[in-house]
């Protein structure tokens, strides 16, 4: 019986293996800085190029940030939602995603999270406060089309962060930052159109915003889904989720 051989791992990959647990392990932190190149080719007994193209592994993962030309090394970065969001944001627009199969997946799942947070035994200590502070900076922004939606956009974006599950706080989270970027876009050509703001519109919002808090702190999780989900409806109507033209594109996301 022929046993095929086993391929043994590239000498780069074995390198940036080790130093991707040890960056996912917190023992090479946000900021920091790896050891010279000349100083991870005596710890791994490797060659330049292999510790070259294992930086250039970790670079391209968004790991590190490489410093070119003869000192080298890099800077530690930690995986973040907004990488997530950049990924997915490529993805739907290989795809040719419409606007509105995004919008509809944040419909139904960002209210899942809405709930979660009303179940949150700390609600009052955490995702009440911070939502309270949104609210109170978007009551005074429904005068400027713009500034009102980047506010709405991060009450929606914390909603999701402080919903409690880490897993879905990424996934919602990256899936939201991808359709607040597109909503952001519509605010600034509304703005620019010079079009005066929707008072009725924002105020409505507004409103929602404010029940759906009160839901929360309440601890009322079926009411607080309820209002989610009528509020991202309206509002996804609003900016032009129907819209058949509108596509997912990454650059807005970048």
């Amino acid at each position: 019986m022929r046993h095929r051989q086993m391929r043994q791992p590239r000498l780069a990959e074995m390198v940036s293996d080790d130093l991707r647990e040890e960056i996912l392990a917190g023992r090479l932190r946000q900021g920091e800085s790896l050891p010279r190149q000349e100083d991870l080719m005596a710890r791994f007994n490797v060659s330049g190029p292999s510790v070259r193209e294992a930086l250039r592994i970790l670079e391209t993962e968004g790991l590190v940030t490489v410093r070119r030309g003869n000192v080298g090394g890099g800077t530690v970065h930690l995986p973040t939602s907004a990488r997530v969001a950049y990924t997915l944001a490529l993805v739907l627009e290989a795809e040719r995603a419409p606007l509105a199969d995004l919008g509809s997946a944040v419909l139904e799942l960002e209210p899942i999270c809405a709930a979660l947070c009303a179940g949150r035994a700390d609600r009052a200590d955490t995702v009440v406060p911070a939502l309270r502070e949104v609210l109170a900076e978007q009551r005074g922004l429904t005068g400027d089309t713009a500034a009102f939606n980047q506010a709405a956009r991060r009450f929606h974006e914390v909603l999701v962060a402080d919903c409690g599950n880490a897993t879905l706080g990424l996934v919602v989270g990256g899936l939201e930052q991808v359709w607040s970027r597109h909503e952001e876009e519509w605010a600034r050509d509304a703005a620019a159109s010079g079009a005066p703001p929707d008072r009725e519109v924002f105020d409505a919002g507004l409103r929602d915003h404010e029940k759906l808090v009160d839901a929360i702190e309440a601890g009322d999780a079926a009411r607080a889904s309820r209002i989610a989900v009528r509020h991202l409806d309206a509002t996804q109507r609003y900016t032009g989720r129907e819209d058949a033209a509108r596509r997912v594109r990454s650059r807005l996301v970048r």
